[in-house]
């Protein structure tokens, strides 16, 4: 079953949306994920996530984005964004490291940027012929979106809706609910086992991975804890989506 945008001819295209109107929008990063995950976790993860909701309840999945906004530190070292300035102190109790630019992160744009670019993209999906869009990815591109979600539903007359909110976020149960952590590790071995290399990570307990954030993925991650999140949540947000129709 062809769900990728950039796949169907129009025709395709046409009979998919006239059945059910949704795009789905995955927000990526070319990020450091830890050593044992790709630059590109996050667009890999929802892209994943939503090609498997689109061929589950419809849908069309859109190509991922790679540049979106985050937390910006100006140091003696230079502009630090994201997982740059991360140290993990407060969460590991160990010694932190020095601030400084992670190898392959490249992607920030300012937040002002980010909300033009995603307003012109729903403009663009409305015209297409769209009524809901579910944007879901990296954390800080997620939540400016759902902060602005109601400017794009008064404008565009299109809901927008993301993927957290639900009982199992807590849980680390939720879709991307960490920094390549257990969460994010899971989700990828389900989704692209072959990308995920954890012999990149010290066995040493004592060391916590550099700019990882959540649940040690090292004691934590699985493909079946990830097979398992992806199948609560196809669930979770096939009621969702629905209910927006």
């Amino acid at each position: 079953m062809k769900v990728l945008y950039e796949e169907l001819t129009p025709q395709e295209f046409r009979d998919r949306l006239a059945v059910f109107p949704v795009a789905y929008l995955p927000l990526g990063t070319l990020e450091w994920h830890g050593e044992h995950l790709p630059l590109g976790a996050d667009g890999i993860q929802s892209r994943g996530f939503f090609t498997a909701l689109a061929k589950r309840i419809g849908g069309i999945v859109l190509p991922m984005l790679f540049m979106g906004p985050d937390g910006v530190t100006e140091t003696e070292n230079g502009t630090l964004y994201g997982m740059d300035p991360w140290t993990g102190e407060k969460q590991t109790g160990k010694k932190a490291r020095e601030p400084g630019q992670l190898d392959g992160s490249a992607y920030w744009l300012p937040d002002e940027s980010f909300l033009e670019l995603i307003g012109c993209i729903f403009k663009q999906l409305r015209r297409a012929g769209f009524k809901a869009v579910v944007a879901h990815g990296h954390g800080p591109s997620t939540a400016a979106v759902a902060k602005h979600a109601q400017k794009w539903r008064d404008e565009y007359g299109l809901a927008v809706v993301n993927c957290w909110g639900s009982e199992y976020d807590g849980e680390g149960m939720g879709i991307q609910v960490d920094h390549a952590g257990a969460n994010e590790t899971s989700l990828t071995m389900a989704l692209r086992p072959e990308l995920v290399q954890m012999d990149r990570l010290s066995n040493d307990p004592d060391e916590w991975p550099l700019a990882v954030s959540g649940m040690d993925p090292r004691c934590h991650a699985s493909r079946a804890k990830g097979e398992k999140i992806i199948e609560l949540n196809l669930e979770r947000m096939a009621k969702i989506i629905e209910g927006l129709l």
